[in-house]
């Protein structure tokens, strides 16, 4: 028996369990480029128009640092930078995808099940890095051909997708070494996610600083950032095709560090030590809401900091963002169905608030199914043998469910109007009114946080369809307006529904259902877990 002996039946054994999430978020992202391609051509159809939209993009530090520079004024060259983002959500999948089938299975003692059985000592770490792998290479060759379909250059469009398919499997690697340091899932993520944090901010700090990927200060900073060498490619310019030598060089290296150090420690063990806690649990620890806001704290406060930088970029960038479109009224009238108003400064801010319900929505949902995976850990049921109710610990999970969206929405609010009242000379009057259409979003987030809890109470099986069902609300408003879908397929999101607050009329009618359809959700939720077994497989 050699060191990968079983590896093929892991990567089966995985493709089986992920057969329904894989496909799906390899071909939500795959699609989004190509259509953001078709958006452009149709948007920006002459040289004047992408010109006079790239100087007024390229010349605001807040949009470069959000979406990474853009060089040339292609139709190619603006599709790279409007999916600049692509990259950072295919490495924050990879890491999760990894640590998931390795770090967990070892914590619920899966992990040591197989290893008694005739299994190599690398072939665990092994298959999750080869599916993850092998997801991202086919993430990136779709990606290159849905550039390449709608009629860009080839050699650009697999540039691109190259670049993004290897950002992911630089990232699930970093999964993999993090899965190998802690001897908890949560830390494995939270080293994984961190790493993949501070990628961000060196290539966020190098972009807005470098003058747009022009050779300023501070863009050695991004050269730092694995998330920077896919932009640094140069797709539909002039291809540096040698940039991709990096993150396949930096993955190889952090794998040569993961593989010794998976087969030194001990089985459930990590690198790091744990950090034991006090021999006795504080009052504060006494009942179901203590232990929750224990697990979710750290969560909640990344979340929040997270949020309240996105939101200062956000706002320092909607002043220049109206400049950049103005007499544009095609994308005026996209950006206002987005959720805007009728002030092209206004519907960026609309539109950018809606995307970042939509991310608030997925913080919700994670927080709901937290719940679901204590109670597969084993580690409700010695709970729920006390007299603590279920409904109690439910509850308590499900408050951070709610919570967790409320606050990083109001504080996203408040950190886009400082930073755009700045901006006009109007604090006092635009923090306010951001802050309200930061909360305005909430509720269509929470019916998503309340369906994933009704799937733990009612069919807790399928409680990871919930990240299904914000995948579809994400493709329909990146989507929706722009391919002109019937209303009736829009409105099958429920943050169609949300009113345009930053628009002269609205009503809190929407939002009083949408508020009606949650508590409708929870009531079941909270029904049903307290009639079905503990544990459900």
């Amino acid at each position: 028996m050699n060191a990968f002996t079983g590896t093929r039946h892991l990567v089966r054994l995985i493709l089986r369990r992920d057969r329904v999430v894989l496909p799906i978020w390899i071909l939500l992202l795959s699609v989004l480029p190509a259509s953001y391609a078709g958006a452009y051509a149709g948007l920006y159809p002459t040289d004047a128009e992408r010109a006079a939209y790239l100087a007024g993009t390229a010349s605001n530090p807040s949009i470069v640092a959000l979406l990474g520079p853009v060089y040339g004024d292609s139709i190619g060259a603006l599709t790279v930078q409007r999916a600049g983002l692509l990259a950072l959500i295919a490495a924050l999948v990879s890491v999760l995808t990894v640590v998931r089938h390795t770090r967990t299975e070892e914590e619920a003692g899966r992990r040591e099940l197989l290893g008694a059985t005739v299994l190599g000592r690398y072939a665990g770490l092994t298959a999750a890095l080869l599916v993850t792998y092998a997801a991202n290479v086919l993430l990136g060759l779709l990606t290159a051909a849905g550039l390449v379909a709608a009629d860009l250059p080839a050699a650009g469009s697999l540039l691109f997708g190259a670049g993004v398919a290897l950002t992911g499997i630089v990232f699930a690697t970093v999964g993999g070494l993090a899965a190998q340091l802690t001897e908890s899932a949560s830390g494995a993520r939270g080293i994984g996610l961190g790493a993949l944090g501070l990628a961000f901010v060196l290539r966020l700090a190098g972009d807005a600083g470098g003058s747009g990927g022009t050779g300023g200060s501070a863009e050695w900073l991004s050269w730092l950032s694995p998330l920077g060498w896919a932009a640094r490619g140069r797709a539909f310019a002039d291809e540096r095709w040698w940039v991709l030598l990096l993150p396949v060089l930096f993955s190889a290296a952090i794998a040569l560090v993961a593989y010794p150090v998976s087969v030194r420690r001990d089985l459930g063990a990590g690198v790091l030590p744990p950090r034991l806690g006090p021999a006795t649990a504080g009052p504060r620890l006494a009942g179901p809401f203590g232990l929750a806001w224990r697990l979710h704290r750290g969560q909640l406060f990344g979340w929040t900091v997270g949020f309240g930088l996105l939101g200062l970029v956000l706002g320092g960038a909607a002043d220049a963002a109206g400049d950049a479109v103005q007499g544009n009224q095609q994308i005026a009238e996209i950006l206002a169905r987005l959720g805007g108003s009728s002030a092209l400064a206004e519907a960026y801010l609309g539109g950018t608030l809606s995307l970042t319900a939509l991310a608030a929505a997925g913080y919700g949902i994670q927080a709901a199914l937290r719940a679901r995976a204590e109670e597969t850990a084993g580690r409700a049921e010695p709970l729920l043998g006390t007299a603590v109710s279920r409904t109690r610990w439910l509850a308590a999970h499900l408050l951070f469910a709610l919570l967790g969206p409320a606050v990083v929405l109001a504080v996203t609010g408040l950190a886009t109007g400082l930073a755009y009242g700045l901006s006009v000379g109007d604090v006092g009057g635009e923090v306010p009114r951001l802050l309200g259409a930061g909360l305005a979003q909430v509720p269509a987030a929470w019916v998503l946080a309340g369906l994933a809890a009704l799937l733990v109470g009612w069919l807790p099986r399928f409680s990871a369809g919930a990240w299904v069902v914000l995948a579809g609300c994400l493709l329909l408003g990146q989507l929706g307006a722009v391919l002109e879908l019937d209303q009736w397929a829009l409105d099958l999101s429920p943050f169609t529904h949300t009113p345009q607050v930053l628009g002269p009329d609205w009503t809190v009618t929407p939002l009083a259902a949408l508020v009606a359809v949650t508590a409708a959700l929870l009531a079941v939720a909270l029904k049903t877990f307290h009639t079905r077994d503990v544990p459900t497989p």
